[in-house]
């Protein structure tokens, strides 16, 4: 069983998804398909732009989305349709590009979700109040321990579960570097503050989610192709209704990539394509589920790569 599993913030850079868009017409037809949902070229942002513009969360949430959605309209120009994977999953933005590959939200709604989602969550936390850390060595409930420790009356809370040995906390800035010192006590290999620009995933995201529970309510929701594992239940999903309160949800709660990966791979799944920008899930997946094999895929060669090794 196979697994298509789509990136999230980080993966961003300078000319992800040009060399498919000059391949695939159906590639070049997803990036035309966001510059117009958003009324501006970021494509052009995206193959040419700064770095430090691209990263704001407003641009890379969309821009991640769309280069996901190009690698998977590639890999359908070659044959290899969604239907080639038993699920589909996605690291906290990454979830809306596993639903628009699934089919369940149209790549034009996922464009402006994600522009809204980005800017709200930019919004909703003054900059420099807030903070994100990695803590490296200790897994999801020593993790948990050390942010209650450190709120004293603020705001930190596990955010990322990402593998057994990584997990990201998020709230108040004080409260953040205050567990960066506490994890360093109990056993970290190593505690640092992330170079992000709000404390995603933690409840000081509370204005944000408000905003994304309206922005929802205006967008058609369809079953999807093949069921999702979403993010803040670490299961499957395939409810239109059920798909939009854990979009609401996952603003505030944690992503539990430990958990989602550990479930597929319980259910069966032996392989999982990173689809899209960077190799970041694959290194999370083979620390999870070693047993599971992973392929990234993200340029032509790589497109063309799957598909040889699916027909091959």
């Amino acid at each position: 069983m196979r697994a298509f599993v789509f990136p999230g913030q980080g993966a961003q850079a300078i000319g992800m998804g040009k060399a498919l868009a000059d391949a695939y017409p159906a590639a070049k037809a997803v990036f035309d398909e966001v510059d117009a949902a958003l009324g501006e070229s970021l494509s052009s942002l995206i193959w040419e732009g700064d770095i430090a513009e691209l990263t704001l969360t407003r641009n890379a949430q969309p821009a991640l989305m769309a280069t996901s959605l190009a690698v998977m309209r590639a890999l359908e120009a070659e044959g290899i349709a969604i239907g080639a994977a038993s699920y589909v999953a996605g690291h906290s933005l990454g979830e809306y590009s596993a639903l628009a590959a699934a089919g369940a939200i149209s790549v034009s709604d996922a464009a402006r979700l994600l522009r809204t989602r980005g800017t709200a969550m930019q919004e909703a936390v003054p900059v420099g109040v807030g903070a994100m850390a990695a803590l490296l060595g200790l897994d999801f409930a020593a993790a948990t321990e050390v942010a209650k420790e450190a709120a004293q009356g603020q705001v930190c809370q596990a955010a990322n579960d990402n593998d057994p040995a990584q997990v990201v906390v998020s709230g108040h800035r004080e409260a953040v570097e205050r567990a960066v010192e506490i994890a360093k006590t109990k056993g970290a290999k190593r505690a640092l503050l992330l170079p992000v620009s709000a404390p995603f995933h933690c409840e000081l995201m509370a204005p944000a989610a408000r905003v994304m529970a309206e922005a929802l309510d205006d967008v058609e929701i369809n079953e999807p192709a093949v069921p999702v594992v979403a993010n803040v239940i670490a299961s499957d999903v395939s409810d239109p209704a059920a798909i939009r309160s854990l979009l609401v949800q996952q603003i505030t709660g944690s992503v539990r990539w430990r958990e989602c990966v550990a479930w597929m791979a319980a259910k069966g799944v032996t392989e999982a394509w990173e689809i899209g920008a960077g190799k970041a899930l694959s290194g999370m997946i083979r620390r999870i589920a070693p047993e599971m094999a992973t392929r990234a895929i993200g340029t032509p060669e790589d497109v063309k790569a799957a598909v040889e090794a699916l027909n091959g």
